[in-house]
């Protein structure tokens, strides 16, 4: 071997090996932030970058970002069942939603999980985001069957059986119904952008001509929160229930919003919590978030997973080293999930956490 492809190699080999890896130790480093490809995020390393000291309340700097699953075409939509001690989360395409326990492994948990249909569907048929309500049961964003469902058996004996929240609004259908987040009065709040119809903005059997926000409400009332969200995703609510969190992964206006609630769990004013400017655009877009107790939010977007404070500050970023859709925070083990295209990784946060 020459001196030149020694050399060459000896700058190579850690991409290889942050990538094959199952363990990836956690390092600060700096991160370029001109990419604005998905192809490029592949090759920075994970990696945990600390903007502020804040942040070290939440996030160890030593650290590792784990794979804990992998091979699925899209994952989405996690979800961590403390009765049972195992995650769920979905595989969009496949129409499957899978079950991972730490020490057995993952299996398939529901299929079909989002379209119970004939006709074939070429997108996204399958189940986005996932929920446990009240009873434990499981609510599902099916973008295939286009509706918020409940599955009808119970945890423990999953069956592709749904009985429908809401499927339209003032009788027309849903496009795609994508995610969600329950508050404590019993209201769901929902995304729905084009992603699961087969032709999106320009599909045929498109009945909105806008991509809604909407209030479920616990007697089946649907109520548009917001109509002007271009492509409306990731959806989180603060731990009082007053702010609602929306992303919008609409790639020419990355920003997530916020909407201030009344008792009711309805707007009273609106605004820009975070803008995403161009020399932050490194790969992918807003896309699912969580917020703990304390009102931090965890939401994915360019790069892997953003750490706001309250008051909307970045303190943290998360590097994934693929394009991240959503995340869960597992208080029971202080744990971040994260699904990350083909993989599902997770990040132990602090102990004090």
């Amino acid at each position: 071997m020459k001196n030149k492809d020694l050399l060459l190699l000896f700058f190579i080999l850690p991409f290889i090996q942050a990538c094959n890896n199952v363990v990836v130790t956690v390092k600060k480093d700096s991160t370029a932030t001109t990419a604005t490809t998905a192809d490029t995020i592949k090759h920075i390393s994970p990696h945990i970058s600390i903007l502020d000291k804040e942040a070290l309340k939440l996030l160890d700097s030593a650290a590792a970002i784990e794979i804990i699953a992998q091979g699925f075409k899209w994952s989405e939509g996690p979800v961590y069942i403390k009765d049972g001690d195992y995650l769920l989360f979905s595989d969009v395409p496949a129409n499957r939603i899978y079950k991972w326990k730490e020490g057995q492994g993952t299996k398939v948990y529901l299929e079909p999980s989002g379209y119970t249909g004939t006709v074939p569907k070429v997108k996204e048929p399958g189940s986005n985001g996932l929920l446990i309500d009240k009873n434990g049961k499981l609510i599902i964003c099916q973008h295939g069957n286009r509706q918020i469902a409940r599955m009808k058996s119970s945890l423990n004996d999953p069956k592709p059986l749904f009985e429908t929240i809401a499927s339209n609004y003032k009788g027309k259908k849903f496009n795609s119904p994508n995610d969600a987040v329950l508050a404590t009065n019993g209201n769901i709040y929902m995304t729905d952008p084009p992603y699961g119809l087969d032709q999106g903005m320009e599909d045929s059997t498109k009945e909105l001509s806008f991509q809604g926000v909407y209030c479920i409400k616990p007697n089946g009332k649907v109520i548009l929160i917001t109509d002007k969200v271009s492509r409306p995703n990731g959806i989180a609510l603060s731990p009082d229930n007053k702010i609602l969190y929306i992303s919008n992964s609409d790639a020419e206006n990355n920003e997530w919003t916020k909407y201030d609630l009344n008792e009711e769990g309805l707007v009273v004013k609106e605004s820009v919590f975070y803008h995403v400017n161009a020399e932050e655009k490194i790969g992918g877009n807003p896309d699912g978030m969580k917020t703990d107790a304390k009102g931090y939010i965890f939401a994915t977007g360019p790069g892997g997973v953003w750490v706001f404070n309250p008051a909307g500050k970045v303190i943290a970023r998360i590097y994934t080293g693929q394009l991240t859709s959503n995340c869960f925070l597992d208080q029971l083990h202080k744990t971040l999930y994260m699904t990350c295209n083909s993989f599902v990784m997770k990040l132990k946060l602090k102990t004090a956490y």
